[in-house]
């Protein structure tokens, strides 16, 4: 393929990603209408953090008054599994791919992009996932806009139920890993029971909701590494890894 015709397969698969950002990201827009932010910011929002967890985790923290630190150190631990994503990245990037497409491939990896990016054959080439990018980020940031001009004109009433939205797409993030492994399950559990528990002891209380996330997320993430460490892949050599496993 030359590189029109990769942009093209870019643009093609990146699809149903754009269909999927749209409706996730109007429950973004609508969150962040609640805690204050316009249409281009909540648009800005978006296009310069590809992440709904992410965003979700800085909405909160901004919705509880969180210091600029706070929301920086939250969104760092939400969305530390892209360091893993580029590590993984890295080693399907041609070594002589220039500076500025490994930057620009930097940007844009997000779960699903990655998905598309580590699914290929052999080398990753850059007009391929930019044309993926082209319309899924721009799905993403529109989505999110329209979410928030959307929280202009509808009722509180409505704004409230549809912000449940995002809870159910955290519910259905995490609801299908707890069913297959334990570990995931019982850091969920373990994870709701401490955020509670957390939330009316007498002294914990009275820390921010922000850096109180920061605090379980690290800890508890933490020990279910130690605990749960995830084994390696086994097969008849070294080199023999299942394809077909989550990403």
């Amino acid at each position: 393929m030359n590189q029109k015709q990769l942009f093209g397969a870019g643009m093609r698969n990146g699809m149903p990603v754009c269909l999927g950002y749209i409706a996730v990201g109007f429950s973004i827009g609508i969150a962040a209408k609640a805690v204050g932010l316009n249409a281009l910011q909540g648009f800005l929002l978006s296009l310069f953090n590809n992440a709904s967890a992410g965003e979700y985790a800085g909405l909160t923290v901004m919705a509880a008054a969180g210091s600029y630190l706070e929301i920086a150190l939250m969104t760092l631990v939400a969305n530390a599994r892209y360091l893993l994503m580029s590590c993984a990245l890295s080693q399907r990037v041609s070594p002589e791919m220039k500076f500025c497409h490994r930057l620009f491939l930097s940007y844009g990896i997000t779960d699903e992009l990655f998905g598309l990016g580590i699914a290929r054959p052999g080398y990753i080439e850059p007009a391929y996932m930019y044309g993926a990018f082209s319309v899924a980020l721009t799905g993403w940031s529109f989505g999110t806009m329209f979410g928030v001009l959307a929280g202009n004109v509808l009722s509180a009433r409505l704004i409230s139920a549809l912000s449940v939205a995002l809870f159910g797409m955290f519910i259905a993030i995490i609801i299908p890993p707890a069913k297959r492994d334990r570990a995931v399950l019982l850091c969920v559990i373990v994870s709701f029971a401490a955020s509670f528990a957390a939330a009316n002891l007498p002294v914990i209380a009275e820390v921010s909701e922000g850096t109180r996330t920061i605090v379980l997320t690290v800890v508890i993430s933490a020990g279910a590494a130690v605990l749960f460490p995830v084994k390696k892949p086994t097969g008849e050599n070294n080199g023999d890894v299942d394809s077909g496993q989550d990403v």
